[in-house]
């Protein structure tokens, strides 16, 4: 019984371990929350960049003029929209926010 309780525990150190490495982030949004950042994505961001890319919303990352070359610059960027459409986001809101733009568009190495 022992055995089963350490090999179950082992699974799930793992599966953790896994998991976290999975996320790693750069270090200027190091401790952001993609999931978080995805919420608020698809709250606040979605529908502007729609109507500046004739309803292709993911076209501002996926561009190929596209302004953000850098982990700084993604951060950068996101502080400016919130600063710019006076969103009053917290800096970890904007962390959360560079996260989740880096996993799914960016792919930046931590």
């Amino acid at each position: 019984m022992v055995r089963i309780v350490r090999g179950i525990v082992a699974l799930a150190l793992l599966s953790v371990a896994a998991a976290a490495a999975a996320q790693k982030q750069p270090a200027p949004f190091a401790g952001g929350d993609p999931k978080a950042g995805k919420t608020i994505v698809e709250r606040d961001c979605v529908s502007c960049h729609a109507k500046q890319f004739a309803g292709d919303p993911d076209r501002m990352y996926t561009r190929p003029e596209h302004r953000v070359t850098t982990p700084q610059k993604l951060l950068a960027q996101v502080q400016a929209c919130n600063t710019n459409l006076g969103k009053s986001y917290f800096p970890e809101d904007e962390e959360n926010i560079a996260a989740y733009l880096n996993s799914e568009f960016y792919h930046f190495a931590p």
